[in-house]
């Protein structure tokens, strides 16, 4: 296996992939938490399998799942597995629709901030207990749990590391990859010192900026809502976190606006030396020219925690399928992890089962070994109806800080007061 840096194209596919990645993790102690343990339906004899099963999936995921719905017929000649791709842009109002009409597929694909919802409709069986929680990441089977009770598979995950130059870190006297706060900043002091336009790039706020914002939050001890499903976004995590996100922008250290150059380019030219992102950069900004030999990732970095974002996507059974048995055999079957690290190798999608990446085509790549290593402490936000709303709402102040001129405290405020005033729905 060839390391994560030169995979180039095939891993450059994710950018497309992780469209649905604004996942939605009961947070710990709160709304849907998975702090304790999450109840599960009964066992379901999915050794009895057979008949046929309709899936949804999207994107790439719909166009090659079909490869490993036939290893699984092979497997289980009694069952049949249609699988039909759908849109990306459309698969929210289809899922809608057929969880209201009753028409739908045994299985589809869902994107994790959409669970609260669902749920809430009765749309999905709950997940049943011959499904083991501990075989996936703690954060990636949170974002299943609603209201105490899991609802989907994670099939799928990713999370959010630090790309930075390193040729340009240690001109400007920085040897060691950033371990806290103040050594994310002094990275950034130090590669801009060394000719960097700016020594990274933060979002200014806009749509999906709470994902880079959001881990801050948690690392300085916040929690998005409370035990008893009250939004917690207006205390002293808030105040530090958005006080140091703002300080990038305040000392000239990140750029107020996108530029015409796409990051990844930014990045090979060496006009932004550190950025945020995914594991699907990593063919992205290789394929841009960035020199292997320059750049490398580092784990978030530690206030008091070390959390990152974590994203996805689930697997369910709708609560109206006729054939639950061979369903449920279905999801238990691509949650092997040979079958994991087969579905890595078709579309690179990364396993969200642990013992997977003790394969050596992930802990094989050091990069990728890193992301892994991340996901042991990822989050998402709370599984509710109406985290969309309130996530835009986070994206508004976000820029209204950075960009503007409101306070972090005055932001905080009003991040709490647009999100209780929207509701967990």
């Amino acid at each position: 296996m060839t390391s994560g840096r030169s995979t180039g194209a095939v891993i450059a596919a994710l950018a497309m992939m992780f469209a649905l990645t604004a996942c939605g993790r009961a947070e710990e102690d709160g709304v849907g938490s998975a702090s304790s343990v999450a109840s599960q339906a009964p066992e379901v004899d999915t050794g009895a399998a057979s008949g046929e099963i309709t899936v949804w999936a999207m994107g790439a995921e719909g166009e090659n799942l079909q490869v490993l719905a036939d290893a699984f017929m092979a497997d289980n000649p009694d069952v049949t597995v249609e699988v039909t791709p759908v849109p990306f842009d459309a698969a929210h109002d289809r899922i809608v629709s057929a969880i209201a009409g009753g028409e739908g597929p045994d299985v589809t694909q869902i994107g994790t901030t959409w669970m609260g919802e669902f749920a809430k409709l009765g749309g999905f069986d709950p997940t049943p207990s011959n499904i083991d929680p501990s075989l996936f990441f703690e954060g990636a089977w949170d974002t299943t749990v609603v209201d105490g009770t899991s609802y989907s598979v994670p099939w799928y995950v990713e999370t959010r590391l630090v790309y930075y130059r390193t040729d340009l870190a240690e001109e400007g006297g920085v040897t060691e990859p950033p371990a806290t706060w103040d050594q994310l900043k002094a990275l950034a002091e130090g590669i801009q010192g060394a000719g960097a336009e700016f020594g990274i790039s933060l979002q200014p706020g806009g749509t999906g900026s709470w994902q880079t914002y959001m881990p801050f939050f948690w690392q300085a001890g916040g929690e998005i809502m409370d035990a008893e499903g009250n939004f917690t976004l207006d205390g002293e995590p808030c105040v530090a976190a958005l006080t140091y996100y703002d300080s990038f922008f305040e000392d000239g250290l990140t750029a107020p606006a996108a530029g015409d150059v796409p990051i990844e380019g930014q990045f090979a030219n060496g006009d932004v030396g550190s950025f945020i992102s995914g594991p699907w950069m990593i063919g992205i900004v290789t394929d841009a020219g960035a020199d292997p030999a320059t750049w490398t990732v580092a784990h978030q970095p530690t206030e008091e925690a070390g959390t990152s974002f974590v994203g996805g996507s689930n697997l369910g059974v709708l609560a109206d399928s006729d054939n639950k048995e061979a369903a449920w055999a279905f999801i238990e079957y691509l949650s092997q992890p040979d079958v994991q690290v087969t579905w890595y190798e078709t579309v690179k999608d990364l396993p969200s089962v642990q013992s997977a990446w003790d394969d050596e085509a992930l802990s094989g790549d050091p990069l990728l070994t890193a992301f892994g290593d991340q996901l042991t402490d990822a989050k998402a936000p709370p599984a509710i109806a109406t985290w969309e709303e309130v996530a835009a709402e986070i994206d508004a102040v976000i820029e209204q800080v950075t960009v503007g001129d409101l306070s972090p405290e005055d932001g905080c405020a009003a991040m709490q007061e647009a999100a209780s005033g929207i509701g967990a729905g």
